[in-house]
């Protein structure tokens, strides 16, 4: 027999300064938690959880971290219940957005002074990756920054970073300097004996159209590593 006494879970029935939305109106965003915002993407709840409770599990696939709840793939988040395709995608979409102002926050004035300038803003574009992605900055003659690409995924060698095409690029996007990169997701940020080949292919090659390579940098969790600051450039 259905207990019509059981209090609902729908956050429609709540007191109105308890609702996520009419509290982030009438106070801030800032005012919210970390479950209430992701509530407020989640949109409503299952038969059994109001929205904000769905909010709480995801949050806890993440450890209560939003860096580690942006690791984490769509199927992943799928495993709470209550949490299909739709919401997943919802979450996915606002983190990244939340990373890709984080990124663009660190580069407000997009010229290239100094490696630890350069590897803020690659280090929240890169480490949320959980496999190795090759990147190139592209500048011009003032060191501002033209484009910014992800070349390949999956791991650094000379077939997935191909010169031609780093180089082919940079002929499109008129760069006179390059700015190699690729993250480490196991947190070392130590360069491998691949890394180096590959850096200095890519700087020998660059050389011949006049454009240099003024640095690779390594992103982690743990930091940066710059070849031009180890005196490898």
């Amino acid at each position: 027999m259905e207990n019509f006494n059981k209090p609902s879970t729908s956050i429609k029935n709540w007191a109105e300064d308890d609702r996520p939305r009419e509290k982030l109106v009438t106070k801030s965003a800032a005012a919210l938690s970390n479950s209430e915002l992701i509530a407020i993407l989640i949109n409503n709840g299952s038969k059994d959880k109001s929205a904000v409770d769905l909010a709480k599990e995801v949050l806890k696939l993440g450890h209560d971290n939003l860096v580690e709840l942006g690791k984490l793939s769509i199927k992943e988040l799928q495993q709470v219940k209550g949490i299909g395709i739709a919401k997943a995608i919802t979450i996915t979409a606002a983190l990244e957005l939340g990373r890709r102002r984080q990124a663009a926050a660190t580069l407000e004035k997009p010229v290239v002074k100094t490696s630890r300038d350069i590897a803020a803003y690659l280090k929240a574009v890169l480490e949320d990756y959980k496999y190795e992605v090759f990147a190139v900055l592209f500048l011009n003659q003032a060191n501002k920054i033209n484009h910014f690409e992800i070349i390949s995924r999956g791991g650094i060698t000379g077939t997935v970073a191909d010169p031609r095409v780093i180089l082919r690029k940079a002929l499109e996007e008129d760069a006179v300097s390059l700015v190699l990169s690729h993250n480490h997701p196991s947190g070392n940020l130590k360069p491998s004996r691949a890394d180096i080949e590959l850096t200095q292919k890519i700087k020998e090659a660059a050389r011949y159209f006049d454009i240099k390579v003024i640095d690779h940098i390594i992103v982690s969790q743990e930091g940066y590593y710059s070849f031009a600051d180890d005196g490898l450039l």
